[in-house]
Formats: structure tokens, sequence, C-alpha cells
């Protein structure tokens, strides 16, 4: 196994499996089994499979990070991403700040299938997917309401704002910024500290994604995401989740990388991308996505992300950075009939 001198895990389990196969980001059992069902039984092909498993975890809202009804913004309200790559055509279909529309993954399907276009955003992306026959429906539950104002009644922390005034760790806003010179000055202080991600704390229950890969039989590659975003994020922000090379990344001549995390920072790198080149450059899974995650740390030596890298034909491995530990689910054909393998990488 490679060795990489920086911050991140390695997977310590078997990495050789065999197609078809499904690698989905924490442990998301029911939808990776959903998808690997879909795809062998159900005889999908990937990217129906990979809508399949994607849109069972917004269903079950895995995590709350995950559907409708989690990580409210700073307004209350929760937005969906979602993005589908089919590594054989290199087609995307991509949703981001989708509102109002719970299935934010098949949302995806229809922009990858019924336009030319890649990536709808916003309201307009709303308005898209009630024209292509879904229904408007609130995305607020009890759960994501007491998580805003729990969120409100503790002055608005932790949030996503500097070099505003009045100051973001005791105030709720309205901001303004403050001046360029006041910021040179307070360069040494938390002011201006943008590599400091601590206390966003993700991980289980902030780490924004399911992300999965699926390659059938023929070797066709396919990856995609599905999330809720960063809690208590700043209206009209979008995250690494529908960002091509960021959240996922397929190759069918080559595989697959996911990735999740802090979605801000991790999407300044396109680790996904990173990792399927680095694959194609000759490295196995594991050092792919431990050159990935180790550029990210470099500049970020706070983040929390990990990422699942697999080729073409089956092998897979993981890499992650700043929490204790990454679990990862993977089905294929030397795993029994309704059962999932879940592996775990420890992060240093």
């Amino acid at each position: 196994m490679a060795q990489f001198s920086g911050n991140v895990g390695l997977a310590l389990e078997p990495t050789n499996g065999g197609l078809p196969l499904v690698a989905t980001t924490w442990r998301f059992t029911n939808a990776t089994l959903r998808a690997y069902q879909s795809l062998t039984v159900g005889e999908f092909d990937p990217i129906e499979a990979l809508v399949e498993g994607c849109s069972v975890c917004e269903r079950e809202q895995c995590d709350g990070t995950v559907g409708f009804g989690g990580s409210p913004d700073e307004n209350g309200e929760t937005t969906l991403d979602a993005m589908l790559m089919d590594g054989k055509t290199m087609d995307i279909g991509a949703v981001a700040a989708l509102r109002d529309v719970k299935h934010a993954a098949e949302v995806a399907k229809y922009v990858l299938r019924n336009t030319k276009h890649t990536l709808l955003v916003g309201s307009q992306a709303t308005e898209f997917a009630v024209m292509m026959g879904f229904k408007k429906e609130s995305l607020q539950t009890d759960a994501s309401r007491g998580m805003w104002s729990a969120w409100k009644n503790n002055h608005c922390q932790p949030n996503f704002w500097k070099n505003v005034i009045p100051s973001p760790s005791m105030s709720c806003g309205p901001y303004e910024p403050v001046s360029a010179n006041t910021i040179h000055h307070n360069a040494d202080s938390s002011l201006d500290n943008p590599t400091d991600r601590s206390s966003f704390e993700f991980g289980q229950y902030n780490h924004d994604t399911i992300s999965m890969i699926v390659i059938n039989e023929e070797g066709h590659v396919v990856a995609g995401t599905s999330t809720n975003g960063a809690r208590n994020k700043i209206p009209g922000r979008v995250g690494d989740s529908p960002i091509p090379g960021a959240g996922a990344y397929a190759d069918s001549e080559v595989g697959a990388a996911v990735a999740t995390g802090d979605g801000d920072v991790m999407m300044r790198f396109l680790p996904s991308l990173l990792a399927v080149e680095a694959m194609r450059a000759g490295l196995d899974p594991e050092a792919a996505g431990q050159q990935a995650i180790g550029r990210i740390a470099k500049y970020y030596p706070t983040f929390s992300g990990g990422i699942v890298v697999v080729t073409k034909d089956g092998r897979y491995g993981a890499a992650c950075h700043g929490m204790e530990e990454f679990p990862y689910s993977v089905a294929d054909r030397t795993v029994s009939d309704g059962d999932v393998r879940v592996l775990t990488v420890k992060c240093q």
C-alpha cells in the first residue's frame, strides 16, 4: 500500500472487489443496497440505479444532511443540490440551491437527459422541475425549524461570515464589510483567518453529502451526489456536491471518485477530478485519494473531508482528513445478496 506523508487516513480492509459495484460515502447501506439491487436484479442502467440509490437517502433524510428537512440556511430554508455524471458519454446533469422540490437526484436526471445544459440553479431549477412533472412542496419540517430556532437563539453561532461588522462571532447581523485597512491591521486575528475551519464540525451529522459510484458488469462508470448543503449556510451558497470534478467525477476509461465534507474548501481543488487523473497516471485508488486530500490539507490543515475512489474494474480505496474516522459502503459481486460491506478509514 502506498505511503503518504500527510494528515490523511488509509483503508485497512481488502480493496479488491468485482463488477458490478456500488460504493457510497458514509454508512448509507440502504441506499447502497438499493442501487446495487436496481443494477443487478432490476437490470436498471447505471444512471437509473444511481438515482434510485441517492433517492433512498433523500427519502430517509440520511443523517439529516440529505433531502428535505435538514441543514436550514440563515433564513431557515432547506435547499437541495444533486449531480449525476455519466463516465461513458461525459454528460452531466445537476441542480443547485433547488427550492421546494424533494427529489433532487431525479431532477438532475432530467437535466442530464432532457436538456443540453449541465447545471440549473435556484428558483429557475424549481420551475424546470415543475415543467418535468414534479410537484412543489415545502422542504421545511418541525426538525429543521427547531435547528434554525436553536441557532438563532445561540446568537447565530457558528456562521460562515468573515471580515464584517458587527462581529459575526457575537451577532446575527445584518452585516457590512469592514474596510481593507481594518483587515490588514488585524491579519493575525480571527478577523482574517480563512484556513481555520474547526468551528464548523463537519462530521457524521454535518458532512453534507451522499456521494455514490455505480459500475455495471460492462464497465459503464457513473457517479453522483445528493445533499441539502451546509447547515446555517448563507442563502444562495452552493458547495462542492453539484460541481463536476469536486463532489464527483466519472470516466469509464479510468474509474470514478466521490467526495464529502467541507464543500466550500473542497470545491476549490476539484478532488474527485484530481483522484481520477491520478489513477490515469498510474496510482492505485488509495494513493490517488491520499494525493487529492493531501493537496487540500496543505492549504487548509483544519478542514474535514473524505474521498472514495474506484477503478473501472472494481478496485477501491479511500482517504480522509480532519475526522476521527470515515466510513464508506460497498456492494459488489463478492458480497452476498442483501448485504453491504462497510469499511472504515482511520483519519490521522
